[in-house]
């Protein structure tokens, strides 16, 4: 007999409930509001998601600054709850969600009240915390309208044990994915008509020729398509667009980022024949009017706060693109590096762009700052040999690639499976010189303090962030260095305080790079 059934799965939403990205007011197809009025809610349907809800938009960002009393006065009267990430997915009507690697960047008790507000069931297979107070499950069997029992695992990228903080980490008992997604199939198997794995992780292969793309841990969907037997894996995490295919043994789909689409699975069974297809809808539908009542004034809120007058610079330092950024050295790297010195008091200072970013006007406001330092980090500072310091440049130096007639390009590695330029590093208080022309690990040709080489076994303190210093995408030679001090201040937090204290802001236009050839 022919039964049906359908499922609606977004990830990655990184709090971006509202129809705007906020570097500007302007009404955008993005937002869960603008997706869940198109949700069907019947007994055939299932509705999921694989996790990053809580950290990522200016509009979360202002929400976790908030005192405790004035978070729970907020929504104190709304039906669908007090957390307004919990309020939109308990509106949304979502069943069951697993969690990713930015839910735990507000700590541990920040995600015990969303949990503990969410309607949906949260399922995450390798990771427990000690206290046992997250309402976690391995697995479950949900028994459709039609009579299908279908069951559902939820397992999440384990390097969250080196990307967030000891305190928070401490906390928590985390296991390989791959080896909890495997153990709970074996669990569930035999109870279900059909499996579903949610995975906060994405791709390590390209899908179309299987070749591995990245060796590192953080992503596993195609090794757990391949060797175990889920009938669907829902990725997420690399904020890559798939609308469906067949890979190894099972169908996988992964939908975008920041709620712009939501993927749309159809599965019918019939006589034990699986049949799977998939698209993904747009964000294309007016944005809820029961959400926006609910969450209109914290966002009135989010706005006003944003448009607050930060302090003035001595020049704009609009958006480059990161090519160019990275050949002819970024003024914005430049100023995030002189702020993270003057609160660091290290010698040296490295920074990231993230992929999409603002760029200041010379009259910043918050909204500038909060919409190009998108990250929630502290900041290390470590004593470096300059050996490691090389080695610590060499890697970064991976970013470029030379095409056929001898132009700087970006290195694949960087674009595929997923874009990274938030992985290229800038650096300020040395002089070095890259050489693309020369082999990969061996492209470093200067690097100079104060006009005199830096010698391999000369040391000196260097102010990275908290994610770089996990040791994350093989910056391995980082996380082993010795910690002189942290510095526990956001570095968004930071970058304002430095503009409300310096009038104007002399921006560093030093070129401390050179990336040979100059042909490029």
């Amino acid at each position: 007999m022919q039964k049906t059934f359908h499922i609606r799965y977004t990830s990655d939403i990184h709090g971006y409930f509202f129809p705007t990205n906020y570097a500007d007011t302007q009404e955008r197809e993005i937002g869960l509001l603008r997706l869940l009025p198109d949700y069907p809610h019947d007994g055939n349907t299932l509705l999921l998601d694989g996790g990053d809800t809580l950290q990522g938009s200016p509009f979360t960002n202002f929400y976790e600054r908030l005192p405790e009393e004035e978070k729970l006065s907020q929504l104190s009267d709304n039906p669908f709850g007090t957390h307004p990430a919990a309020a939109v997915m308990n509106l949304a009507g979502y069943h069951y969600i697993t969690l990713g690697n930015h839910d735990f960047n507000y700590g541990l008790e920040e995600l015990h009240v969303y949990l503990d507000q969410l309607k949906a069931v949260c399922l995450l297979a390798n990771i427990r915390d000690k206290a046992h107070r997250l309402p976690l499950r391995k697995y479950t069997i949900h028994t459709l309208e039609n009579g299908l029992r279908i069951g559902l695992a939820g397992v999440t990228s384990h390097n969250i044990r080196v990307w967030e903080k000891a305190e928070t980490v401490e906390q928590l008992e985390i296991e390989d994915a791959y080896t909890s997604a495997k153990e709970v199939y074996e669990e569930l198997r035999n109870q279900c008509d059909f499996s579903i794995l949610i995975y906060h992780g994405g791709y390590e292969c390209d899908l179309n020729t299987g070749r591995v793309l990245s060796s590192d841990s953080e992503n596993q969907a195609c090794q757990i398509c391949t060797d175990i037997g889920y009938d669907l894996v829902l990725t997420g995490h690399q904020h890559i667009a798939q609308p469906g295919m067949t890979y190894g043994l099972s169908y996988t789909v992964q939908p975008p980022y920041r709620a712009s689409g939501v993927c749309s699975i159809d599965i019918t069974i019939d006589d034990g024949r699986k049949n799977i297809s998939s698209t993904i809808l747009p964000a294309s539908a007016p944005a809820s009017p029961e959400g926006l009542r609910f969450l209109r004034p914290l966002e009135e809120r989010v706005q006003a706060w944003l448009d607050t007058p930060a302090g003035k610079l001595d020049r704009a330092l609009p958006f480059v693109p990161h090519l160019q950024a990275a050949l002819h050295q970024s003024l914005i790297a430049n100023f995030i590096n002189t702020v993270q010195l003057a609160y660091s008091g290290a010698q040296i200072s490295s920074c990231a762009l993230p992929n999409e970013y603002k760029g200041f006007s010379d009259s910043p406001t918050i909204r500038d700052i909060v919409s190009t330092y998108i990250y929630s980090n502290t900041l290390v500072v470590l004593s470096i040999s300059g050996a490691d310091l090389k080695s610590y440049i060499e890697h970064t130096a991976e970013y470029f690639s030379l095409s056929p007639d001898g132009k700087i390009c970006l290195s694949e590695r960087y674009m595929r499976p997923k874009v990274q330029h938030y992985n290229y590093d800038y650096f300020s208080g040395i002089d070095y010189t890259i050489d693309v022309r020369r082999p990969v690990g061996d492209r470093v040709t200067r690097m100079e303090f104060n006009g005199h080489p830096i010698t391999p076994d000369e040391r000196m303190t260097l102010c990275i962030n908290s994610y770089r210093f996990s040791g994350t995408s093989d910056y391995s030679m980082l996380p082993s260095q010795p910690v002189v001090r942290e510095v526990l201040t956001d570095v968004s937090d930071a970058i304002i305080e430095y503009i409300l204290q310096h009038h104007p802001v002399h921006i560093d236009t030093h070129h401390w790079s050179r990336i040979l050839p100059d042909n490029s």
